[in-house]
């Protein structure tokens, strides 16, 4: 955009927020970059945005790409500025703005050279709001969502082995809320609701970092429940993938107190979850 005509697009700004135009040129004092508005040349706000976010000046970084995005829209340097607008923000901890911006970044630019990174962005930015098991995990599942995106349609950059790994730990964090709320049940002895809680996470979260508790929570669960068949499948499997656990030390001691052992039913549904596991 040309000096005058980015000056007559400031002026009718100002005339539509109110502010008289003859008032900004009579009076030195009005800075009207505080009204949102940068009558830099678009290649000069990316330039600063960078170099202020080099500097670490991310907040004011944000602004400068910010800036582009509205005055520039559609243009190369506004999807330029997208990009940085959507790192800027994840870099500020505005998750939820972050996810916003590269969204409509890959809404508007979906088969572009950044689209990869942008993806990967919107991924880790709902991954900074995964909280313990006792929270609300929907970030958790919405990190799986974005981060296999990132596998799925863009396998071969160089993103993929770490949202791989954010996958890994959100599906981690779903397992243990299932074992969190399962323990719970299995605390006031509602065994069946206690049952489908572990259950889910042997039958869905197969090879996450709580698939030894949940087989052992099962021995213990039909254990108390008399079905001992069950409570002897569940060791047996926890035994074979995980020989070395705890986990199974304490199941087969369970199982002794009753004068039984680890023996597995091939027509359980664990039997058929376990070929699933790790070990198998």
């Amino acid at each position: 955009m040309r000096r005058t005509a980015r000056i007559a697009f400031v002026s009718l700004a100002l005339a539509c927020t109110g502010i008289a135009v003859t008032a900004c040129q009579s009076d030195k004092d009005i800075d009207i970059t505080k009204l949102g508005f940068e009558t830099d040349p678009p290649e000069t706000l990316y330039n600063q945005g960078l170099a202020n976010m080099k500097a670490g000046n991310i907040a004011e970084a944000s602004r400068k790409f910010d800036s582009i995005d509205r005055q520039h829209p559609f243009t190369e340097w506004g999807r330029k500025a997208l990009v940085m607008s959507t790192f800027a923000k994840y870099r500020l901890g505005r998750n939820d703005d972050a996810v916003a911006t590269g969204n409509r970044y890959l809404k508007q630019y979906p088969n572009s050279q950044d689209s990869a990174y942008v993806q990967y962005l919107v991924g880790l930015s709902y991954s900074k709001q995964i909280r313990d098991v006792t929270q609300d995990q929907r970030p958790a599942n919405q990190t799986i969502e974005a981060m296999s995106k990132v596998v799925n349609d863009y396998p071969d950059s160089e993103y993929v082995e770490d949202a791989q790994a954010k996958i890994r730990f959100a599906r981690d964090q779903l397992a243990g809320k299932e074992m969190q709320v399962g323990r719970y049940y299995l605390e006031r002895k509602e065994y069946l609701a206690a049952i489908q809680r572990f259950r889910s996470v042997v039958e869905r979260y197969p090879n996450t970092n709580q698939i030894e508790e949940a087989l052992a929570r099962l021995v213990e669960t039909y254990y108390a429940m008399g079905i001992v068949e069950e409570a002897q499948t569940a060791a047996a499997v926890l035994g074979r993938n995980y020989p070395d656990s705890q986990w199974y030390a304490d199941s087969f001691k369970l199982l002794q107190t009753g004068g039984l052992e680890p023996r597995e039913n091939r027509g359980s549904w664990i039997s058929r979850a376990g070929a699933k596991l790790i070990g198998a």
